[in-house]
């Protein structure tokens, strides 16, 4: 049995104040194999205090120390990676392939960070100003079960490259995640207080980050029902906010596309992180006079989906993080079901030998733009086969949603598909299965969130600009 039984304060694992324990499960077997000892509002506060008395010195420190502590944490986070892995199969049941890039993610986010601000000018001259872009300052992270270390180490390498100090909470189903993430940033050796850790419930260390007036601001990834939340709680003291929250992403495959390629990319974009993503493409557009064909293609492509064993390299599909979520799947596969969707493949239930929280990735057809699986996130491996009649109908269901983080378009023309892209409702648009670039801005608009992570525009979103009127050039 895993306990973990500290929280991360003033550059030291404490014993947190708080007393509860919160069960730790193999989402692969549903057992469970650990248990961590929650913080409290006690415990939040005390971090606050240290990252708010770190926050003047490093907030003064220079490009070169903070460039400097960046590829220190990515060492440490490296020398950690296979133990990283470890536990995102064993707490997360992320495939290993998925598992390996998200180990790799945590670590190269140090990189990303540094490479951003030695290209950034913290200080230009604007007209008779001079223009000095400041930490904003202490800041609240409070990140999700679904990559647990990469939301981490990325937002906390952009605040840190800004200058800012740092209280994260995060996901306390995720504390063994956590764990191995902590360990390898203490061996760095930052200076105490910079980044300061409490394991803890939303409503409880998530509340007290929002509301403490000693937060200056928060970078919040999770749902939108808890964004709005924390939007309207922050109000109180005006804390900047930056949310990254849900969506409802569509792949617009066009007419010209070739099916036996477009098609295994839309399984690819939807089923990523066994459905487990804000941007899973969730809702496949094909062309209404080809619809019969996508079906066929669908089913041709699903042999190479296959969920099982994560530690198989074979396996593309993991199971739910938890009992709650496997419940959620199943409740919006009977929805489906109920509205008249017709069901191509999967369904109600467990796959065939597996127990666990694993349900069968499962893909609709017959699906309109107003039925209840084609307007909420479901958050895992069920898709919608969805048809149009021309290029701007397309566009109009593609748009036709609450949401708007990220979509897909698929097209034999990269002129005609970069067109169709311009026109769609999102924050970012993937082209013909494009790869992640991290120096790209990501984050919604609509209700999938506000302001930006990831480049210059993540470093940006933990500045705020000063004006020196009639100040000397430096």
């Amino acid at each position: 049995m895993q306990l973990i039984t500290h929280i991360y304060m003033d550059g030291r694992f404490v014993e947190p104040h708080g007393t509860e324990l919160f069960d730790l499960h193999n989402p692969a077997t549903g057992e469970v194999f650990g248990r961590v000892r929650l913080g409290d509002v006690e415990d939040t506060r005390a971090a606050i205090a240290a990252a708010k008395r770190a926050f003047p010195l490093w907030s003064r420190s220079t490009k070169a120390e903070r460039i400097a502590l960046l590829h220190r944490l990515h060492e440490a986070m490296e020398a950690r990676k296979a133990a990283l892995l470890d536990a995102i199969i064993l707490e997360y049941g992320a495939p290993i392939s998925r598992a390996a890039w998200m180990a790799a993610h945590a670590s190269n986010s140090f990189l990303d960070a540094a490479r951003t601000l030695e290209d950034f000018d913290l200080t230009q001259r604007i007209g008779t100003a001079e223009v000095i872009m400041e930490p904003v300052g202490v800041v609240g992270l409070i990140t999700p079960w679904n990559s647990d270390a990469g939301f981490i180490c990325n937002k906390l390498a952009y605040a840190l490259a800004a200058g800012c100090t740092v209280v994260i909470k995060p996901s306390e189903m995720s504390a063994a995640q956590t764990q191995v993430v902590l360990e390898a940033l203490h061996a760095a050796g930052a200076p105490a207080g910079l980044f300061n850790v409490v394991n803890g419930r939303g409503e409880v260390v998530g509340a007290e980050i929002t509301a403490n007036p000693d937060i200056s601001k928060i970078s919040f990834t999770g749902s939108t029902a808890v964004g709005k939340a924390i939007l309207r709680a922050a109000a109180d003291t005006l804390k900047r906010v930056t949310l990254e929250l849900g969506g409802k992403s569509p792949t617009v495959i066009l007419d010209d596309a070739d099916f036996a390629k477009a098609i295994p990319l839309a399984l690819e974009a939807g089923f990523a992180n066994s459905g487990q993503a804000c941007i899973a493409g969730s809702r496949i557009l094909v062309p209404a006079s080809r619809l019969d064909e996508a079906i066929a293609a669908t089913k041709i492509a699903l042999g190479n989906v296959r969920a099982g064993d994560p530690r198989d390299a074979g396996t593309t599909i993991g199971p739910m993080v938890s009992q709650a979520q496997y419940e959620r799947v199943q409740r919006y596969i009977r929805r489906g079901v109920e509205a008249g969707a017709r069901v191509v493949a999967g369904g109600e239930g467990h796959p065939d030998g597996l127990g666990g929280y694993f349900v069968r990735p499962t893909v609709f057809a017959d699906v309109t733009n107003d039925m209840t699986i084609a307007r909420e996130e479901i958050f895992g491996p069920v898709l919608c086969l969805m048809t149009y009649e021309d290029e701007a109908q397309a566009i109009s269901i593609a748009n036709d949603t609450t949401y708007g983080l990220q979509a897909y378009v698929i097209s034999s023309n990269p002129v005609r598909a970069t067109a169709v892209a311009r026109q769609l409702e999102a924050g970012r648009v993937v082209i013909n299965g494009a790869p992640h670039d991290p120096s790209v801005p990501f984050g919604g608009v609509k209700q999938s969130g506000i302001g930006r992570e990831y480049g210059v525009f993540g470093l940006q979103a933990y500045l705020e600009p000063k004006a020196l009127l009639g100040a000397l050039p430096m």
